[in-house]
């Protein structure tokens, strides 16, 4: 029996899945570290983390697999990479990182876009580059390059996290187009080639070369392309003797967290919308590749894994918020029964709202960081059960607020986890926006592994690849009234912030 692995590298944990090639059902699955992974913040709004931790994170999810759940990882055909998008990874000429890799949302990058933003032109970086520059990593290295020069100049490469992951696996450098699209250094004017072939040899002309050249970074920075669907390199023989996998075996598809999840709902067209709702929530959704009016410095634009464009909303502070309520406001809860504690509060949570944005800079919010808040608190009334459920409402109005940027949509498709676990909150969103929420049974990992083999060509279509994928439930919208009142209320609030 041979298998595919897929790998998803965030900034909490690293996750594995070990999908069975014949009948694409996942047949095993880990993630390590059982404990959130550590952020380092040296100051308030920075965030970094090892690049080598990564790599220690994903051989002890293998070790999982291989050691305890006793599958051979010599018999995989090929691997997917998922990776926690926007990060920076500063590498020397040995391939060694010069420092510690600043990650997404790190908001340290926010006044040198909004510079660049202003000096290119609004004009310009909205149809070059589809964005403000905003933080994204070309940001975050100008940082670097200012305020320490010393590593910016021994830096021979820039990655992203997933590019350095597969470099440990390989030994090769490489990133690719979506990838660029990701780092703000990719120029969509020049009217590129979304046959992935395209893609696999060099920048070449859709380098974003003159916000390349405004940071006054070398061109040469810029590790080889390849394709995000394809061989991307080959395990070599010191990973395969570490990790237990078989040497040779390629690499056939990257992506980050987003465009992957996407991906592993089966989200390829124009007009679908993937969701997530973990420590930050996201909605991701797919336009054609010649549709430039949602273009906007609120939301993302970036290429999807199929080079459809992909637009995006994010909100940093989501299940972050339900996190820390869990903590300050329902130690002794589960997060089953918080579920439970807020649904009994009415729609609107009687007056009392909640502002979910306390985990860095906004890009809806034109990359402001405007904090967490509690409005109309009622002494005498508000419970611990209005806490939760306002919770619950304002990370879902919140994502909704990120929508109405992106227009009108009838599906949203998300997996079944973090957030989408409450009934309460599917509702809310459901019914705020209109849309109907189906819930499928897959993740980051498993998506990675559907790509690898579409990669390897095991598959000969996404149809096919995504043939077994198991949908769970569906939440329809319900008395939209009350629920678009407690919006415009929250929304209110939130245009004083």
């Amino acid at each position: 029996m041979s298998y595919l692995l897929g790998v998803d590298l965030g900034s909490s944990s690293v996750k594995v899945a070990l999908l069975d090639a014949d009948s694409g059902q996942c047949v095993a699955s880990a993630s390590y570290p059982d404990t959130e992974a550590p952020i380092k913040a040296l100051q308030p709004g920075w965030a970094e983390q090892k690049p080598d931790d990564w790599w220690q994170y994903f051989k002890h999810a293998l070790a999982n697999i291989s050691t305890y759940q006793r599958f051979n990882l010599s018999t995989v055909q090929a691997i997917g990479i998922s990776y926690q998008m926007h990060g920076l990874v500063c590498l020397d000429k040995d391939m060694n990182p010069l420092r510690d890799a600043i990650i997404w949302c790190d908001s340290r990058g926010v006044p040198y876009g909004e510079r660049a933003f202003d000096a290119l032109g609004h004009d310009y970086c909205l149809s070059h580059l589809l964005n403000s520059p905003g933080n994204f990593t070309a940001a975050k290295l100008a940082w670097v390059k200012e305020n320490e020069p010393r590593v910016f100049e021994k830096i021979r490469y820039i990655m992203l996290p997933g590019d350095y992951l597969a470099l440990r696996l390989t030994g090769t450098p490489a990133t690719t187009a979506c990838g660029l699209s990701e780092m703000m250094l990719w120029d969509y004017s020049d009217q590129w080639s979304v046959t992935s072939g395209q893609c696999a040899t060099q920048v070449g002309r859709s380098l974003a070369t003159k916000l390349m050249d405004y940071f006054g970074f070398p061109h040469d920075i810029i590790p080889p392309l390849v394709p995000t669907f394809g061989e991307q390199g080959r395990v070599s023989a010191a990973a395969a003797a570490e990790l237990g996998l078989k040497a040779g075996t390629p690499i056939t598809y990257r992506a980050g967290d987003q465009p992957n999840n996407a991906l592993s709902l089966g989200v390829f067209n124009p007009g679908e919308v993937a969701t997530t709702a973990g420590t930050s929530g996201v909605v991701y959704g797919i336009v054609a590749s010649g549709q430039r009016s949602v273009v906007s410095g609120r939301i993302n634009t970036f290429l999807h894994v199929n080079h459809n464009l992909g637009v995006m909303h994010c909100i940093n502070g989501c299940g972050i918020l339900n996190a820390w309520m869990h903590r300050t406001v329902a130690p002794a809860m589960s997060y089953d029964e918080m579920n439970d504690v807020a649904a009994i509060v009415p729609v609107g949570s009687e007056g009392l709202s909640i502002i979910p944005f306390g985990n860095g800079a906004e890009r809806v919010l034109t990359n402001r960081n405007i904090g967490s808040s509690i409005h109309g608190i009622d002494l005498n009334r508000h419970t611990q059960a209005h806490l939760l459920r306002a919770t619950q409402e304002g990370i879902a109005f919140a994502l909704y607020y990120g929508m109405e940027f992106m227009g009108a949509m009838q599906t949203i498709k998300a997996g079944r986890a973090n957030m989408f676990l409450s009934p309460l909150f599917r509702e809310v969103l459901a019914s705020t926006s209109g849309a109907t929420i189906e819930l499928y049974d897959t993740d980051g990992a498993a998506g990675a592994a559907r790509g690898a083999g579409l990669g390897c060509g095991l598959y000969a279509s996404t149809s096919e690849a995504f043939a077994s994928l198991r949908r769970l439930g569906v939440t329809e919208p319900s008395n939209p009234a009350p629920f678009r009142e407690a919006y415009e209320r929250w929304k209110s609030i939130l245009h004083k912030q």
